[in-house]
């Protein structure tokens, strides 16, 4: 077995187990992708086998056919009848899936932030200028769903998303509305950190819904740059709470020396 798998195969390695009951092939298949990602497993590298990696992630090998299965849909790795799974040499197909379950890297929740401001920005500027009557009311009602949720102590996640949804809608571009709906139920697993935190940090739902209130009355104005605006500090707040500062550039602050300029 090549040496960079013979500790991914160990059990007594550094390999987190696996807490249940969290979607376990997500959790496997997520971590051998992060792996292949950073060059833990090259191309043309053998995977441990099903027994062996079960025994290192704790889970069964039910578990590791599936996590097997869905890196192949991806691309990322092959199987050779009597041989085993391989990492594939080139990706077969884009893999856009984003974590699932419990413990992204902060290094990952910060590109997924990074990624929503450029297109939430964008979306909310539009917005503003498109927006129709029924628009605000839809926006107006899932922010009405959230309220809801913050007085009884509920998940408002899914309202939370149906609001970026709707939003994106009132952009009136079929594609950026499918788009938005696509990316938004992937960035659905971020903006659940801001109803259930991360970790030992504690989530503050008020203030999000504090951000989402100015930013849905920038749209109800037609005011783009200010719906632009609200839209990034809605971002740059959630991410602040979780411990992710964002950097300035993404405001279109130039950056001099490596350091933003003062502004």
């Amino acid at each position: 077995m090549p040496a960079n798998t013979q500790a991914l195969a160990d059990p007594g390695s550094e390999l987190a187990r696996i807490a249940r009951p969290l979607r376990l092939s997500e959790e496997v298949s997520g971590d051998l992708q992060r792996r292949i990602g950073r060059g833990d497993l090259r191309p043309g590298d053998r995977l441990p086998t099903e027994k062996a990696l079960g025994e290192a992630f704790g889970v069964s090998r039910a578990v590791v056919r599936e996590a097997i299965a869905r890196l192949k849909a991806d691309g990322l790795i092959e199987t050779r009848q009597g041989s085993g799974a391989f990492v594939v040499d080139a990706p077969k197909a884009i893999n856009l899936r984003f974590w699932k379950g419990a413990g992204p890297e902060l290094s990952e929740l910060r590109d997924i932030f990074e990624l929503r401001v450029m297109v939430e920005s964008a979306v909310a500027a539009l917005a503003a200028q498109r927006r129709k009557t029924a628009d605000l009311k839809a926006m107006a009602g899932h922010l009405a769903a959230m309220d809801a949720a913050i007085q009884s102590g509920a998940d408002g996640a899914e309202a939370d998303d149906d609001f970026h949804i709707a939003m994106a809608r009132a952009t009136r571009n079929a594609y950026v509305g499918r788009l938005v709906e696509f990316l938004g139920r992937h960035f659905s697993d971020s903006r659940k950190l801001a109803w259930h935190g991360m970790r030992r940090q504690l989530a503050h739902p008020e203030e999000a819904q504090r951000e989402h209130l100015a930013l849905f009355d920038a749209i109800s104005r037609g005011d783009a740059e200010a719906s632009r605006h609200c839209a990034r500090e809605h971002l740059r707040g959630t991410a602040g709470r979780l411990g992710i500062k964002l950097a300035l550039d993404l405001d279109g602050a130039p950056l001099t020396a490596g350091k933003p300029r003062k502004r």
